[in-house]
Formats: structure tokens, C-alpha cells, sequence
């Protein structure tokens, strides 16, 4: 009875009857939970990676080769959260990859032939999450956690892409004025 209760008043994340395992670009922000700064520091403008923070930088161009049909535009790897500008091409990879007809991978380890399917924006989110969560435990930050879900935005022309893509870029100098930093956010009762 509780759980009903609970889900019913949660706010829905994702756009209703929208399927996010269409080509498309996505804007994604994932973020720390409580915002707490496990990925380094901004200096001068500038974000310095800690360990735990070159392994998230890594597990975001993993995406791409997991994912031959996932196309990362541009990432920034933040203190405390990520920005992702990526895209979901199925014809652009040469392969027939719709959701009707997953394509064929031959693995190298047994020449067996697997089927894959295109995945949705919330199953590649979730798998950068769960496998940076284990490696940065592994590291031995135990308390790591990331919030839960993420932000997502559909981007619809070029304005907003190059708006969006701009940002992502230029996110390290803005730190200051950033609502994710924990400084500003508690001036500001965020």
C-alpha cells in the first residue's frame, strides 16, 4: 500500500509515450548523490580529475564501443556530475540495427554469434552508472553513490545543439555560477 502511495505522487522523468530507443540526440546530466565532489576539482577554470573521475572518463567512451550504434558528441566529467550530448544512429554504423532487426556480433572469444538490440538512453545510463559505481567502490570509495535517474533532454535542431554543446564545453569555467556546485547551492537553499 505504501509503495503505490510513494509511486504514485513520483515525478515521471522521461517524456511520456516517447521511445528512447529512436535515433535521436540526448542531452544527459547524471549527478552525485547529495552533490558530493567525487570526481576532482575545478582550478582556474579548469577540471582536474582524481582517480575516481578519469575512471568515469573512460566508462563514458566505453559507451561507444559496447554500443556501435551510440555516438558520444561531447561529455564533461564535472565534481560531482556528468553532461553527456549523445546520439543513438543505427544507419549511420552501416548495420540495419532497428528494433525489428538486431544485428549480429561475432565475439572474439568463441566466434558464436550473438543478437543485439538497440538499447534505450535509460539502459546505456544505467550501465555507465552501474559499472563506474562498481570500479570507483573497487577503488575504495565505499560511500560513492550516484543520484537516482538522471535528466535528459531530446534535442530537436541545431540551435539547441550547438547551444547545448557549447555548454558542455565551457561548464568547467562556469563553476561558480554552476547550481550543482555545493557552495552556490547552499547560498541558495538548493
Amino acid at each position: 500500500m505504501i509503495f503505490f502511495g510513494i509511486m504514485k505522487n513520483r515525478k515521471l522523468n522521461r517524456l511520456k509515450n516517447f521511445d528512447y530507443r529512436l535515433n535521436a540526440v540526448y542531452f544527459i546530466t547524471s549527478n552525485c548523490k547529495n552533490k558530493i565532489s567525487y570526481f576532482g576539482k575545478i582550478i582556474n577554470g579548469e577540471m582536474i580529475l582524481n582517480e575516481n573521475g578519469i575512471l568515469v572518463k573512460n566508462q563514458i567512451e566505453w559507451l561507444q564501443t559496447q554500443y556501435p550504434y551510440l555516438i558520444i558528441h561531447n561529455y564533461v566529467v564535472m565534481p560531482n556530475h556528468i553532461h553527456l550530448l549523445l546520439e543513438i544512429d543505427t544507419v549511420r554504423t552501416g548495420r540495419d540495427l532497428s528494433l525489428q532487426q538486431p544485428y549480429t556480433v561475432r565475439t572474439g572469444r568463441d566466434l558464436s554469434l550473438q543478437q543485439q538490440k538497440t538499447k534505450s538512453i535509460s539502459s546505456i545510463i544505467g550501465a555507465l552508472k552501474t559499472t563506474t559505481s562498481k570500479q570507483i567502490r573497487l577503488l575504495g570509495t565505499t560511500t560513492f553513490e550516484w543520484q537516482r535517474s538522471f535528466h535528459d533532454h531530446i534535442v530537436r535542431n541545431s540551435i539547441s545543439y550547438e547551444n547545448i554543446f557549447n555548454y558542455i564545453t565551457d561548464n568547467p569555467k562556469r563553476w561558480d555560477k554552476d547550481i550543482f556546485n555545493p557552495k552556490l547551492s547552499k547560498e541558495l537553499n538548493l
